[in-house]
């Protein structure tokens, strides 16, 4: 990445207002504020008379969603058009209208000719005097909202775009900026998809495994034995210990990470200090039947502390390997099992014990537990350290972009 300086600490404060913190050695001079009206073409969308979810169509249909499917540039859509009517050109800056998108600062430049929908509109530069790709970070630098109208429902229109005033650096040094940054966004982009390939490596390989497709051997390298198919009352049974000072971490059973504290995720509901009595005491290697099973089956806390009496608690009656049980109960074949066993309720679905005992599980002896365990937690640590690395560039980029900015 190119090298970049400091301002140069000895001029004035009144001279130095309108130079950023951060600069490339190549450049001084004040930064200009200018008019965005002055240098742009506006557009809206418009929905065309023909669109589909087939990709055999000439233009990519962009819809607010849509937005969420990409980092920086708009390249293809799961919806597509022959209509060519209100065509926005390459290197536009796209974003929604109206709603919490705003607030969301969903931004995107389109790399190809694509058409969009009413609720979004496009800003292209019409003069050297901007580059695209720049005007594309100051709007993600200074905000949506900061042009938009928040008094009730956030909205943008031309009245909002044209007056707003930024400060800009000649041409060379915008399109500097703009190439250094969308070089971090490469970086970015490579990491996610590393992230991504791996999730994909790992659910494929999973589904191998836990069909027996593949085998592990033991450390003499002789097979295992068969798989054993044991009822859910074979392996676990249900607790409800209420035996607590109402001092332990109160749990949240989510489906992303499992049994985790609540304070861990700003995931915060009253309770009183009546209703705490009546929470269940969940220890570490527990599994808790979700109140959402059909959406993701049987979550493992890694956590002692208490949650909701709602909740099922399971705890292993046998010597297991509880991370191999943690995988298994998260596999297509087994919550397509549990969601036969749902019985309706007032607010939704859930899963008995009585209905968890009947599901045959597919049980390995504890050696290849643990092979698979490993082997699998093993590819959870390089999603976990991608996931970090991704979170490192984006705070460092975020850094960076409140210093190269006036």
């Amino acid at each position: 990445l190119p090298r970049i300086k400091h301002s140069n600490p000895v001029l004035s404060m009144e001279k130095q207002k309108n130079i950023p913190k951060l600069r490339f050695p190549d450049f001084s001079g004040e930064w200009e504020k200018i008019r965005l009206g002055a240098y742009i073409h506006i557009a809206s969308g418009n929905s065309p008379s023909l669109y589909n979810l087939s990709e055999f169509g000439k233009y990519p249909f962009i819809k607010v969603e849509e937005l969420n499917n990409c980092d920086k540039y708009q390249i293809s859509s799961r919806f597509y058009t022959d209509d060519s009517q209100g065509i926005v050109e390459p290197l536009s800056i796209i974003f929604p209208k109206r709603g919490a998108a705003i607030l969301n600062n969903k931004v995107r430049l389109n790399a190809v000719p694509v058409i969009m929908d009413s609720n979004l509109m496009a800003v292209k530069p019409i003069s050297s005097r901007l580059d695209s790709e720049f005007l594309f970070y100051v709007i993600i630098k200074e905000k949506l909202f900061k042009i938009a109208d928040t008094s009730t429902i956030p909205q943008i229109n031309n009245k909002h775009i044209e007056p707003y005033r930024f400060f800009t650096p000649p041409l060379p040094e915008q399109q500097k900026i703009a190439s250094f940054f969308s070089a971090i966004d490469q970086k970015i982009s490579q990491l996610k998809r590393k992230k991504s390939l791996l999730e994909q490596y790992k659910k494929g390989v999973m589904q191998k495994i836990f069909s027996q497709e593949i085998r592990f051997k033991d450390d003499n390298g002789q097979e295992f034995p068969k798989w054993e198919k044991k009822k859910g009352d074979a392996l676990f049974e249900t607790v409800s210990n209420k035996n607590h000072k109402s001092d332990l971490p109160i749990l949240a059973i989510t489906q992303e990470y499992g049994a985790i504290p609540r304070e861990m995720i700003d995931y915060y509901i009253t309770v009183t200090e009546q209703s705490i009595e009546s929470y269940k005491v969940v220890e570490k290697g527990d599994f808790i039947i979700s109140l959402r099973s059909f959406q993701g089956g049987i979550e493992y806390s890694e956590y002692k502390g208490i949650c909701s009496p709602a909740y099922i608690i399971l705890r292993a009656t046998r010597r297991i390997d509880h991370r191999f049980f943690k995988y298994y109960f998260k596999t297509d074949k087994y919550i397509t099992d549990l969601n036969r066993k749902l019985e309706g309720i007032r607010d939704g679905k859930m899963i008995s014990y009585k209905y968890f005992s009947e599901i045959k599980i597919d049980v390995p002896i504890l050696p290849e537990q643990t092979k698979i365990a490993n082997f699998l937690s093993a590819i959870d640590d390089k999603i976990n350290h991608t996931q970090k690395q991704i979170e490192k560039v984006e705070v460092w980029k975020k850094g960076l972009m409140q210093q190269m900015f006036v």
